[in-house]
């Protein structure tokens, strides 16, 4: 094999090694997917009404959904936790809203 060949197969590896996820890493399309479920969570807290006005911030790792913020209420926090829950793609939703 040329060297030409080599270094090519080696660096044609480590671009599919470097895209792959791991425990602790999301792989590029993980990364796509999280974004993708993060704007579809936001876009139904901002539909709702009663949510759209309240400081909640959304994050995603690996289909896992953070909400964190202020609300004004614990009927506010489990209405963004059941509407959260029903996105599809969601895996679980860790709450960590804080009522004021």
């Amino acid at each position: 094999m040329s060297k030409f060949k080599l270094v090519f197969v080696f660096l044609l590896t480590m671009l599919i090694a470097g895209c792959a996820g791991g425990a602790k890493h999301e792989s590029t399309g993980e990364y796509l997917d999280d974004s993708v479920l993060t704007t579809k969570v936001k876009a139904t807290i901002l539909g709702d009404s009663r949510l759209k006005l309240l400081q909640i911030n959304v994050e995603t790792y690996k289909g896992v959904v953070q909400l964190s913020g202020f609300v004004d209420s614990e009927s506010a926090a489990n209405r963004a936790v059941e509407l959260t829950r029903k996105v599809n793609g969601v895996k679980s939703v860790n709450n960590s809203l804080i009522v004021r």
